[in-house]
């Protein structure tokens, strides 16, 4: 069963910046498309960024040009660099996995069969 746990999260102020990782067991990130998602209250589950196995990325229009999805094929590590940090970007973030290695939609992320526990970001005015 494939294994996911996410890190990093946290508190900070708007304009700040936030690392996240996911850490991968029993999974070839080489392999898999991976993404990152996020559920905030009241909210439907928002899809943030993908990388297939191509490296090829994808980002949601709320994030495009703040966050930065990056993996790392021999750690088996999955990044999300997250700056110019909103308020409304408070939310649990996910790290998600897909077999299809070029599953490229955003849209898509959080329907990926295989999730972490998540963590938490918050962002503060």
């Amino acid at each position: 069963q494939v294994q996911l746990a996410e890190s990093g999260g946290g508190s900070v102020q708007a304009g700040g910046s936030l690392r996240l990782s996911c850490a991968g067991s029993r999974v070839a990130f080489s392999n898999y498309s991976m993404g990152w998602f996020r559920q905030a209250p009241g909210k439907e589950d928002e899809g943030v960024a993908v990388i297939d196995s191509a490296g090829t990325t994808g980002y949601a229009d709320s994030v495009k040009g703040r966050f930065t999805i990056s993996k790392d094929n021999v750690e088996n590590t999955l990044h999300l660099q997250m700056n110019s940090l909103k308020p409304e970007d408070t939310a649990m973030y996910y790290c998600a996995a897909h077999p299809y290695g070029l599953y490229g939609v955003v849209r898509g992320v959080s329907l990926f069969p295989f999730r972490g526990q998540g963590t938490q970001v918050t962002v503060s005015s």
